[in-house]
């Protein structure tokens, strides 16, 4: 299977599970999908991101290798925006390495703190951020003030997140 092709010829998502089914765990194939979800291109950035995502939930050892690469991605403002939101999303469940945590919690509370980001953006990164601080009182009091800064702005969703996982909003 041309991985590059699959994702330009149709984007649902029956196509993306058919390339995660192809990709089955196996790093090489993962390696390829992952030039082209951290490429220049921004069509197949976007529908490989998709496809990255649900192979990262499946086996959480293939990202391992790329974990710089997914945070310089969330530290971007010039990427699109499906990018930073599987990005964010997929931290929500991997293990974020110690020697990471720091700058991936910077990068989600800029996120999170960025009336400009669409909401599944910044609950992912708000997720991703809870899960880094959730030993640390003053981080978790640092994203309840962010968190419910714009009110405004709060969905359901957002609130109902935000709710669970810090207790406010």
């Amino acid at each position: 299977m041309n991985i590059r092709d699959e994702l330009l010829a149709e984007h649902s998502k029956r196509q993306t599970m058919k390339i995660v089914r192809y990709i089955d765990g196996d790093a090489k194939k993962f390696a390829e999908l992952m030039k082209l979800f951290l490429g220049p291109v921004y069509r197949t950035s976007q529908r490989a991101a998709w496809a990255v995502n649900y192979c990262a939930e499946h086996d959480r050892e293939l990202v391992k290798p790329y974990f710089n690469r997914l945070v310089e991605q969330l530290e971007r403002d010039d990427v699109h925006v499906a990018v930073r939101r599987n990005v964010a999303r997929m931290l929500q469940f991997i293990d974020v390495p110690k020697r990471l945590e720091g700058r991936v919690y910077d990068a989600c509370y800029n996120l999170l703190d960025d009336a400009n980001q669409p909401v599944a953006v910044r609950v992912f990164a708000l997720s991703a951020a809870v899960k880094i601080a959730k030993n640390e009182p003053d981080l978790l009091d640092e994203l309840r003030l962010v968190a419910t800064k714009y009110r405004s702005l709060m969905t359901a969703g957002f609130r109902s997140r935000t709710r669970r996982l810090l207790g406010v909003g």
